[in-house]
């Protein structure tokens, strides 16, 4: 991963020019009407395919970003009558973009956030939490809860259950644990001294133009599932985080957002899932672990390249990142129909995009 990240910096922040110099279409949130599909797409079949899809799965909004060129920028109107969706809508941008909170999302945020912590000598992932937060901020003994590193939070691998309680070794068991996961929030603001917004703009959201994107207090409903503030953003704005990473960590006008080493070490694949890094998914392992006792065999899209790293929302939102396409993707939308919709868009996707060898590592 290093070598095709440092490969792909060019082209990265050539594709994160075109997006922030394109703009976006009034009304977007509106109507059907609000797309861009690049006219070089060769089979405009496929490609309308590939929409009604989208838009039958409940999809908002979908970007597809491929060496340097926007191809696809499509939105439609959020599902009528949906009240779980509605929970996670927070208006429109002042051009008329639907402002969603992109659940958990948001973790492959905070994993940045945690990565450009290290570069600034701020934070050890390898230090115990209780360094950052003091003793007793879980259930387990004071020995048991010394062993939890923040790496352990970050790789949902700190042998907690939701309520905090003891139930393995850390490191020894993967279990997507939502919860837990938010202590790493509380983690870097103890660590940096910063609050979650300035840290969040200072770090990440200026430097990128992502002037979409902040944190935001949710429901009483939504935060008692034990993570209180949500990130309220745009698929305009998820695409510069992927562009960042394909330009090597660094934003458009060539600012190092975070160091190429720590960006590598993110997708770095955990012993107990290797299907996950740091809060990200990992396409193109052997098996992936899904919560406890939920293992599958083969990679998480078989349809989709097994260089795939993944952002992960409820409701299928989704940030996808090909470094061997040079490629961006994001669908954003309410809880699509298919439980196997990853591999569905995947399918329809590569029809449009065509095959093509995927480029070569550096030697």
């Amino acid at each position: 991963m290093p070598r095709m990240i440092s490969r792909l910096a060019g082209a990265g922040m050539a594709a994160a020019a075109l997006l922030f110099t394109t703009g976006c279409a009034a009304g977007v949130a509106q109507t059907q009407a609000a797309s861009t599909v690049a006219p070089t797409l060769a089979d405009e079949g496929r490609t309308q395919a590939l929409l009604d899809y989208l838009r039958s799965q409940n999809t908002t909004g979908f970007l597809v970003i491929e060496d340097d060129r926007t191809l696809i920028d499509q939105a439609w109107s959020p599902p009528v009558g949906d009240r779980m969706f509605s929970a996670f809508l927070y208006g429109h941008t002042a051009d008329g973009v639907l402002l969603e909170d992109v659940a958990s999302q948001q973790k492959s945020f905070i994993a940045v956030l945690a990565a450009v912590a290290v570069d600034k000598g701020l934070l050890d992932v390898d230090q115990p939490v209780s360094r950052y937060l003091g003793a007793g901020w879980s259930k387990a003994t004071p020995e048991q809860e010394g062993r939890i590193t923040v790496l352990h939070l970050l790789n949902m691998t700190s042998g907690l259950d939701e309520g905090f309680a003891y139930t393995h070794p850390a490191g020894d068991q993967f279990f997507y644990n939502t919860p837990v996961y938010a202590v790493t929030k509380r983690v870097l603001t103890a660590a940096s001294g910063q609050s979650l917004d300035a840290m969040t703009r200072a770090w990440l959201t200026d430097p990128l133009g992502m002037k979409d994107t902040d944190w935001r207090r949710r429901p009483a409903a939504l935060a008692s599932a034990g993570n209180d503030t949500a990130l309220v953003t745009t698929p305009r704005d998820i695409a510069r985080l992927g562009l960042m990473v394909l330009s090597g960590g660094l934003a458009q006008d060539g600012t190092r957002v975070v160091s190429q080493a720590q960006l590598a070490a993110m997708f770095e694949r955990s012993q107990a899932n290797p299907a996950y890094g740091r809060l990200w998914w990992l396409n193109g392992a052997d098996y992936a672990v899904r919560g406890v006792d939920r293992r599958t065999e083969g990679p998480l899209i078989a349809a989709a390249p097994m260089d795939l790293v993944g952002a992960y929302g409820l409701f299928e939102r989704r940030l996808y990142i090909v470094p061997s396409r040079h490629l961006v993707v994001v669908r954003t939308g309410a809880a699509a129909i298919d439980k196997d919709f990853d591999q569905q868009l995947w399918l329809r996707l590569m029809k449009v995009l065509g095959d093509r060898p995927a480029s070569a590592p550096e030697s």
